[in-house]
C-alpha cells in the first residue's frame, strides 16, 4: 500500500509497504480522506511539542471499515471515523473520565504512525459510527471536536462574550460551537482574509485585527467596558497566549487550546484580582465527537465551509510546503484518496 513519511523536518518522502495484518481488538479502516491541520504542519516545520521523527503524519480521518473484526455495532463497508487518541484506561484521567488526557496518550500521527496511509488498524474502541455523514464531513469531526471541547471547557453561557484568538480551523470551530451554546463570538487574528471568512462564512459579528486596530480598546467598547468573560486561545504562538491575559473580564475563564513549547508569563496581581481562571484543552471526549456530529445533522454547523484546497494523495509531498504560506489562505486541506 502507498504511504507517506515525515522522515524529518522539511522532507516528506512517499513510500510502499505491505498493508497491515488485522491485531486483537484493532479494526481496519480504507483511508478515504486526510484532513490537514495545525500539528500536521507544525511536525513538517519542527515546531511540535511531543513529536519525534520519522513519522507518519494524520490524524483528521475518515474511511471505509473493511475489517471490523468483532466491534460491537459495526459492520463492514460503512463509513467511518474514530477518535485518534488512544488511551490506557487505567491511569487517573482514565479513571475520572478524561481519556482525552490520559498519562500514557498515544495520538495517531503524533506519537504513533498516523493516517497517510490507505488502510489504517485502529482499537476498536475508537470507532465512530458515520451517521450518514460524508467522507469529507467525517475528516472533519475531530478539528471541530477539539473547538467543542474547548468550549465545553470554558462552561459558556448564552449572551456571554467570548473571545476567539486565532482564526484558524481549530480556533473556527471553537467560534462554532460558542456560538452554538449562545455567546456572542468574537474573533482576533492578524490576517485580514482568515477575519472576513469569520463574517461571511460563519456570521461572527465582532472582529478585531491585532495589526490594525486596539484590541483591549475594541475589546472594551463591544462589550459595553466589561471585557470578554471567556477567552479562547487556538493560536498556539507564546506572544499571543500571554497578550491574552489582558482581554479577560474579572472573574474570567482563560482556556488554552492551542500549544507552544515556551513558558508563558503574565502578572499575578492582574490576574488574582479578577479571580481569573486559567485552564488547558487538550483533545476530545467521545460526547465531543457525538456533539459534532448530532450539530452536523442539525445544519448547525456546514463542514464544506472549512474545505478550502483539495489534493490527491500522490500530490501531497509536492504541494505540501506551499500549504504553510499564509498568502495561499489556506483553511482546511482535504486530501482524497479514490
Amino acid at each position: 500500500m502507498r504511504i507517506i513519511t515525515c522522515e524529518e523536518p522539511g522532507k516528506l518522502v512517499p513510500g510502499q509497504i505491505e498493508r497491515p495484518l488485522i491485531k486483537k481488538r484493532y479494526a481496519q479502516i480504507r483511508i478515504r480522506r486526510i484532513g490537514i491541520c495545525g500539528t500536521d504542519l507544525h511536525a513538517f516545520e519542527g515546531t511540535q511539542p511531543y513529536f519525534s521523527y520519522p513519522r507518519v503524519l494524520g490524524h483528521e480521518l475518515s474511511g471505509e471499515l473493511v475489517n471490523a473484526n468483532g466491534a460491537p455495532g459495526f459492520t463492514e463497508g460503512e463509513i467511518v471515523t474514530f477518535i485518534p487518541y488512544f488511551s490506557c484506561g487505567l491511569c487517573i484521567a482514565c479513571r475520572s473520565g478524561k481519556p482525552n488526557c490520559c498519562y500514557a496518550i498515544t495520538v495517531c500521527g503524533v506519537h504513533a504512525d498516523g493516517g497517510m496511509v490507505e488502510f489504517l488498524n485502529v482499537p476498536v474502541d475508537s470507532l465512530i459510527h458515520g451517521e450518514g455523514l460524508s467522507f469529507d464531513e467525517l475528516a472533519l469531526v475531530e478539528p471541530l471536536a477539539i473547538g467543542a471541547h474547548g468550549i465545553r471547557r470554558a462552561s459558556v453561557s448564552p449572551n456571554e462574550y467570548v473571545l476567539v484568538i486565532g482564526a484558524g480551523p481549530i480556533g473556527l470551530g471553537a467560534m462554532e460551537f460558542a456560538r452554538i451554546a449562545g455567546a456572542n463570538v468574537i474573533a482576533m487574528d492578524m490576517n485580514a482574509k482568515r477575519l472576513e471568512f469569520c463574517k461571511k462564512r460563519l456570521g461572527v459579528s465582532h472582529t478585531i485585527d491585532v495589526t490594525l486596530e486596539n484590541a483591549t480598546e475594541k475589546l472594551s467598547h463591544i462589550t459595553n467596558g466589561d471585557m470578554p468573560t471567556v477567552v479562547i486561545d487556538a493560536t498556539g504562538s507564546l506572544k499571543a497566549i500571554n497578550n491574552g491575559f489582558q482581554y479577560m473580564a474579572h472573574g474570567a475563564r482563560y482556556v488554552l487550546i492551542g500549544l507552544q513549547k515556551g513558558e508563558i508569563s503574565f502578572s499575578h496581581p492582574e490576574f488574582h484580582k479578577r479571580e481569573a481562571t486559567l485552564m488547558s484543552s487538550r483533545n476530545a471526549t467521545r460526547s465531543d465527537f457525538e456533539h459534532v456530529i448530532a450539530s452536523m445533522k442539525k445544519g448547525l454547523v456546514q463542514p464544506h465551509n472549512y474545505i478550502t484546497h483539495r489534493v490527491q494523495f500522490d500530490q501531497v509531498t509536492e504541494e505540501f510546503e506551499t500549504w504553510l504560506d499564509p498568502a495561499n489562505g489556506v483553511i482546511k486541506v482535504m486530501i482524497e484518496l479514490p
